[in-house]
């Protein structure tokens, strides 16, 4: 593939907000010169903005606006981004290379919390940073070597453009979600997806607790619908664990309430869980450097297991048909 093809970013969003006029400069200011920015708003937008393409598309999902923005694209590699997300400035530069490999279909990079975040976001963030948080830090932190994935966000996604029109796109109404579903169809056709520690975004996370639990729980509950509906990538131990703990938890409390010396035998689960804690927040401070965001995290990780786990459960066996709400 030639250093210099021509290139698309697309950016769906409901409305110009504050992130996306952080973003836009960013964008402009890439290392690179052959590529278009296309941005999805539900309605039409009064501002100017030099180089972006503005296609107003209605209240639909994000999956949707980024299947219009790639109808609309110009370019050989279609660079996915959310509207709360800004790419570091060789984005373009770093990610081309791993094309130049016919068999690979899709790079995915890690989306990293912005170092001005505040406090509750780096929190947040650094739930993720862990296997015993979010289970999959390389998408959170640059870390590790370019290895083949299955799976991969559209926070900091790259597909060929030729491979993403043959598989029809995203066509998907789910939210969270459809980029699982995206991926699982790149492979399907023969695409390879690439985890590229080097192609960073920075990507902005949800203050406070209610907020990051409200993310979680969607998380939760599309991966438990997917483990029957797209068992091809889904259906893995990793995301059944959350589940098991909180199965857990509730055999412990029915042996509290009704069989209080086995509670104790039980109960000692907990110091293994503990043990997994304390190992979360050291390899936490050890990639964030920040004692106070560290220890903070450590408490975020237990109701993230918990309500995870109780999503993953209503995903799983109650849900027989899941529609995502918009945003």
């Amino acid at each position: 593939m030639k250093e210099n093809i021509f290139v698309s970013i697309i950016i769906p969003l409901v409305g110009i907000n504050d992130y996306f006029l952080e973003s836009y400069p960013h964008l402009l200011s890439l290392d690179y010169e052959n590529y278009e920015i296309i941005v999805l708003p539900d309605k039409s937008v009064s501002e100017d903005f030099p180089r972006v393409r503005m296609i107003p598309t209605g209240k639909v999902s994000p999956a949707v606006k980024r299947d219009i923005g790639a109808e609309n694209a110009n370019g050989e590699l279609l660079f996915f981004l959310d509207d709360d997300s800004y790419p570091e400035k060789d984005w373009i530069k770093k990610a081309i290379p791993y094309f130049n490999d016919p068999s690979v279909g899709a790079v995915g990079g890690p989306a990293i919390t912005p170092l001005d975040d505040s406090f509750l976001q780096k929190v947040s963030g650094a739930v993720f940073l862990t296997a015993v948080g979010g289970g999959v830090p390389e998408r959170y932190y640059s870390t590790g070597k370019t290895k083949e994935v299955d799976d991969w966000p559209s926070v900091n996604l790259i597909v060929r453009k030729d491979l993403f029109v043959k598989i029809g796109g995203f066509k998907s109404e789910y939210w969270p979600g459809e980029d699982t579903k995206l991926c699982l169809e790149l492979i399907n056709k023969g695409g390879k997806i690439l985890y590229a520690p080097d192609v960073i975004v920075w990507h902005h996370r949800r203050p406070g607790l209610l907020r990051h639990l409200k993310q979680i729980g969607n998380y939760g509950l599309h991966r438990g619908f997917f483990a029957k509906r797209y068992p091809e990538t889904s259906f893995k131990l990793l995301y059944f664990i959350p589940t098991f703990f909180v199965v857990y938890l509730l055999l412990f409390i029915v042996s509290l309430l009704f069989f209080g010396r086995l509670s104790f035998y039980i109960g000692l689960g907990f110091i293994l869980y503990m043990g997994a804690l304390a190992y979360a927040f050291f390899d936490i401070n050890k990639k964030t450097k920040d004692f106070k965001v560290s220890l903070a995290s450590a408490y975020y990780i237990v109701p993230t297991h918990i309500w995870y786990g109780i999503r993953f459960i209503q995903g799983f066996v109650f849900t027989k048909k899941l529609k995502s709400k918009l945003r």
